[in-house]
């Protein structure tokens, strides 16, 4: 039988891990996001997708930022999606979203991270993941979260293989990336494996 959460959890939630803390962004959040976005330009533009003709630069545009911030709240309300900034110490660090969010017979959500490059190869990222997953199967529950990685990724790849993710196989030409229709190896989780790995995986790591 499929379940569901009876009504998608608040915007205001916070995940709280034993170094990272994950909350949504606010327009507040503006100047910080964007400093860590501009140093990082070169570093993350290479894994992402190609920005649509005329989109405003959300890193010199406050209003754009605040929009983005309101349409991942919408995102919440409607249970479709579910976007946290990375917070250590006060300092924002990056982003990890659960996004296309499918119910019915699915149960099933994407997870997507990236990091600050002067804060990679700390061991955040696993630690954020573990906390969304936890959130994904816990709260929302997912019957299933996918990762797919770039197979060149290294940094990314890193992540699922501390976490001992299990790989699926490689989707050809998955996503557009920079530009490029990329080949991407696809990880899961399913909540039977949260079930049996819960506990070894929150222990290590939160």
């Amino acid at each position: 039988m499929t379940t569901t959460a009876a009504r998608p959890p608040s915007p205001q939630i916070n995940l709280l891990g034993r170094r990272v803390l994950l909350r949504r962004l606010r327009p507040d959040d503006f100047a910080q996001w964007a400093a860590v976005r501009r140093r990082n330009h070169d570093w993350l533009t290479v894994w992402e997708p190609s920005s649509l003709p005329n989109a405003p630069d959300l890193t010199a545009d406050r209003g754009a930022f605040a929009l983005r911030c309101h349409s991942r709240d919408r995102t919440w309300q409607m249970g479709t999606g579910y976007g946290f900034g990375m917070f250590v110490g006060g300092h924002f660090i990056g982003e990890i979203n659960l996004n296309s969010v499918q119910r019915g017979a699915y149960q099933n959500a994407y997870l997507g991270y990236w990091v600050d490059q002067a804060r990679a190869g700390n061991g955040y990222v696993p630690e954020a993941v573990v906390l969304v997953l936890q959130f994904a199967f816990e709260a929302l529950a997912l019957h299933r979260v996918q990762i797919a990685v770039v197979p060149r990724n290294h940094r990314s790849l890193r992540v699922v293989e501390k976490l001992s993710i299990r790989e699926e196989g490689i989707a050809e030409r998955y996503l557009e990336i920079n530009g490029i229709w990329e080949d991407h190896i696809r990880f899961a989780m399913t909540s039977e494996d949260w079930e049996e790995r819960s506990v070894d995986l929150t222990a290590a790591w939160l």
